[in-house]
């Protein structure tokens, strides 16, 4: 991989913004680095009839389902090459994994720790955090890991702690950290997946307790269960961690992600649910019919295409398997796809690799 391509995403991740005309002309260079260079894609590209001089805009740019990266190599640079290999939990298919390969972490950390600051930190100083999941030590290939360690190392104070490992969930040092908070009135973050909540909140009914963190304490959660627990209602899990901890639900920011991005998107709390989520500048998202790749009108609900930026080595536009609606400021994620919308997602996937596959 280039490195001038490296240096002029991390150069555009550093702007305060960008106009349609900057992020197209980013999106299209890209797309034809990633034609050139990715077998793949250049051959799903070559059955759609698409190639860089027919591509005007990123909406062009055809979208890769989400389950190719567990089929298929997504990467222009060699797969050997990569700094780091994220990969995804593999919950959907058993053990097979979807594998993200990253020539330099650089890109992927300037993205997230851009947003970061801006959408959950919101320009406070560092916080003390309890981070509700495994060690990027126990968990190398993970990209929550990584996103989380960043957190601790490039916002947290230095007695941040992890309160979950491989064996589950250690309470006592996480109990003291609160009492201590509410003790001291020094404001802390709670950052983890919102099954970790979950079981944190039943422990807390069960003995009875709940705290008043101290004002400008926020808690962030990255979605989903998968399994790991019961599930709750947007609205009973919000306003169960407002009651359980003290912090207000407009400090309940929840963060969507996943290991084939390389940005995370973000919503302004959870006073209302279900929330506007939306990304940085170098991100952008559309909502298409999955079977027909056309975008839905406005108002209706479609199935989300992201096309990141960032993601400078594999492919800079996915199609997901996540329901959404366009609003004001961004979008609203409805769940995943069920039904015909479902169907179209596994057709897509079908249509890709029967393209890409030599």
């Amino acid at each position: 991989m280039k490195h001038t391509l490296v240096e002029t995403v991390l150069a555009f991740l550093a702007q305060d913004g960008c106009t349609d005309v900057e992020f197209d002309r980013l999106a299209l260079h890209l797309f034809a680095e990633q034609h050139a260079g990715n077998p793949a894609f250049r051959r799903f590209c070559q059955l759609r009839g698409v190639a860089p001089r027919t591509v005007k805009s990123w909406r062009d740019i055809p979208a890769v389902p989400i389950t190719a990266f567990k089929e298929v190599t997504l990467s222009c640079a060699p797969a050997d090459s990569a700094e780091r290999v994220f990969m995804t939990s593999g919950t959907t298919r058993g053990d097979v994994k979807g594998r993200h390969y990253h020539p330099t972490i650089a890109v992927w950390d300037a993205s997230m720790t851009r947003t970061f600051s801006e959408r959950f930190m919101q320009g406070g100083p560092r916080l003390r955090m309890a981070i509700l999941f495994p060690s990027e030590q126990e968990m190398p290939n993970s990209s929550l890991a990584h996103y989380l360690a960043l957190a601790v190392r490039e916002f947290g104070t230095a007695d941040s702690l992890y309160a979950v490992g491989l064996q589950g969930m250690d309470i006592e040092p996480l109990r003291h950290m609160l009492r201590e908070a509410e003790r001291t009135r020094q404001p802390c973050a709670l950052l983890g997946a919102s099954f970790s909540f979950v079981h944190l909140m039943d422990e807390f009914a069960r003995t009875g307790e709940s705290f008043r963190l101290p004002a400008g304490s926020r808690i962030l959660d990255t979605g989903g269960y998968k399994g790991h627990s019961r599930e709750l209602p947007l609205e009973d899990f919000y306003a169960g961690l407002s009651a359980t901890f003290g912090v207000p639900r407009a400090l309940c920011i929840n963060m969507y992600g996943m290991t084939e991005l390389s940005t995370q998107l973000y919503d302004g709390g959870n006073a209302v649910v279900p929330s506007v989520k939306s990304g940085p500048h170098w991100l952008r998202s559309r909502l298409v019919d999955p079977l027909s790749g056309r975008e839905v009108p406005r108002g209706e609900r479609g199935v989300l295409v992201h096309c990141d930026l960032a993601n400078f080595n594999s492919v800079t536009t996915i199609l997901t398997e996540d329901v959404g609606i366009a609003v004001d400021g961004g979008f609203l994620l409805l769940g995943r796809a069920e039904g015909a919308q479902a169907k179209g997602c596994s057709l897509a996937v079908q249509e890709f690799l029967q393209a890409a596959r030599p």
